[in-house]
């Protein structure tokens, strides 16, 4: 059987894959929610979702350092990895090893795209098809409630040492705007390096973002960004839920609704 990953790669697969490396954390969670945790051999040290998935699992490195002697004697008959986590090298290494799925996900439409071609995979269709319509659903729920939202003017910080902020062609980017954020840096690609000094510039910035990770922003970074806007509260979000992808959207927007609740009072 031939099947196309979503950077237009075929994979040739002569029966359906049940020794499965994944080393894209979301994805990891999204497997398991398919129902193919047993089929699971090789995790990321990332991949932290469920929590007991790492006393079960090998883990094979990072999702930059991969050990390659680990994936090779786990004998996969398939790994998953994404073009922003992984390398090229990453999965030109991978792919002599094993059959390699390549995901690209930068909308919810993309999401919804790789949770099919998972169902279609694995031979879970059925499950991802109750995925992908629970999604469907709390998305026009959102989309409802955030009709009447006016539009806030955001920056959402990724990293610090140097400041990396969200730009555009990103998912992060993508579920901002899905949320009446508009992006001052959408203007940027991906994840442009900015000088801290610059968003007091912006004098009608609403909100300054710090992400939960890459970088684990705490309550301490809250105050030193303070010192720089103005107008702009600063506010921690959870960085999971506005960059992990898979069937983490089940609950993401729960956690958006509660975020405008909070930022309104």
């Amino acid at each position: 059987m031939e099947y196309q990953d979503q950077i237009g790669r075929v994979l040739v697969l002569k029966k359906t894959p049940i020794r499965i490396i994944c080393l894209v954390p979301s994805l990891t969670e999204l497997l398991v929610d398919l129902g193919l945790e047993d089929c699971i051999i090789g995790i990321t040290k990332f991949c932290i979702h469920p929590e007991h998935l790492k006393q079960t699992k090998t883990v094979v490195g990072g999702t930059k350092n991969i050990n390659i002697d680990k994936i090779k004697n786990l004998k996969p008959d398939i790994i998953l990895c994404n073009k922003e986590e992984n390398s090229k090298d990453i999965v030109e290494i991978c792919e002599k090893i094993a059959p390699t799925h390549v995901s690209d996900i930068y909308t919810i439409d993309d999401n919804l795209d790789l949770i099919k071609q998972y169902g279609l995979l694995f031979s879970k269709e059925n499950k991802a098809t109750e995925i992908i319509e629970e999604i469907h659903s709390k998305l026009e729920d959102f989309r409802r409630f955030t009709k009447t939202l006016k539009v806030k003017k955001v920056t959402y910080f990724i990293w610090k040492n140097p400041w990396m902020a969200v730009g555009n062609n990103t998912f992060i980017n993508h579920l901002l705007q899905l949320n009446k954020f508009e992006n001052i840096y959408q203007n940027k690609e991906r994840y442009p390096e900015v000088q801290l000094n610059e968003i007091d510039a912006n004098r009608n910035l609403d909100f300054v973002f710090l992400s939960s990770e890459p970088y684990p922003f705490k309550g301490e970074h809250i105050f030193e960004v303070e010192k720089i806007t103005k107008k702009a509260k600063v506010i921690l979000v959870d960085g999971e839920m506005f960059s992990w992808y898979g069937s983490r959207l089940k609950l993401a927007f729960k956690y958006f609704k509660t975020l405008h609740k909070n930022i309104a009072e």
